[in-house]
């Protein structure tokens, strides 16, 4: 099928679309400047260029996201542009990336994709919300600003599932030739695990020495993420496991 994806060239559009394209299907790459190969212009934060870009697309998978910059105009703003600009005609399955615990995780960035979230599921668009669990190298890119020195600080009792790219994007891959849902499905890695033992699985490949030292977060936040705010309550799992990952 004809496929365009958003977010085409961030940490999990860079995996997916070559998994797309092996699996046969026509793959288009939206971004501003539209460079690369199969790249088309358009802009989620300004809509200029989103109809064309969009023109016959028979699957959008919507993995464009800001969280460093304004997610209200480019994941809430952005999602209604891409309602009003997508194929009515041709559209068979819009698949959106989200995250899990949007809806329990008191973080501005969170508050933003569930309301992106609500954008689309109000659309009428047959559609598939997919909220993912943390991809393992951002994990490992946390865990290695959060290091000073010897000392590796880590919240107290929070726990988490990251999940390697690689199976997300196999997984959302398998959802392109499925039948939308029509509402949220959830999709993580194969373990639970502490933040605390994450950590210092970590510390023993990466800065090996490092203490790790838990310690407790207080607020809203710090209470959401020790109820499990981040866990997924129900979907599948990738294979991949946290350990293997660091070996690899």
């Amino acid at each position: 099928m004809e496929v365009l994806v958003t977010g085409a060239t961030g940490r999990l559009g860079r995996v997916l679309v070559p998994q797309l394209r092996d699996a046969g299907h026509g793959v288009r790459q939206l971004s501003r400047r539209g460079a690369g190969p199969g790249g088309v212009r358009g802009d989620l934060a300004t809509g200029r260029d989103l109809g064309p870009a969009l023109a016959g697309a028979e699957v959008v998978v919507h993995a464009a996201s800001d969280p460093r910059g304004n997610p209200w105009e480019v994941d809430v703003a952005g999602a209604r542009r891409l309602v009003e600009a997508v194929d009515r005609t041709r559209l068979r399955h819009l698949v959106h990336v989200s995250i899990v615990g949007v809806d329990r995780v008191p973080l501005s960035y969170y508050r933003a994709k569930y309301a992106a979230e609500q954008v689309l599921l109000a659309s009428g668009l047959p559609l598939t919300v997919v909220r993912i669990t943390q991809f393992h190298d951002f994990v490992d890119e946390l865990l290695d600003t959060a290091r000073r020195g010897r000392l590796l600080p880590v919240p107290m009792g929070w726990r988490a599932r990251p999940v390697d790219v690689a199976d997300a994007a196999a997984h959302l891959t398998g959802l392109v030739d499925a039948p939308p849902t029509g509402g949220v499905v959830e999709f993580s890695g194969p373990e639970e695990l502490s933040v605390a033992d994450l950590a210092r699985s970590w510390a023993a490949v990466r800065a090996p020495g490092a203490h790790v030292l838990a310690t407790p977060v207080p607020g809203r936040l710090g209470s959401a993420l020790r109820d499990g705010g981040a866990l997924p309550v129900r979907g599948e799992h990738g294979r991949r496991t946290w350990a293997e990952y660091l070996r690899g």
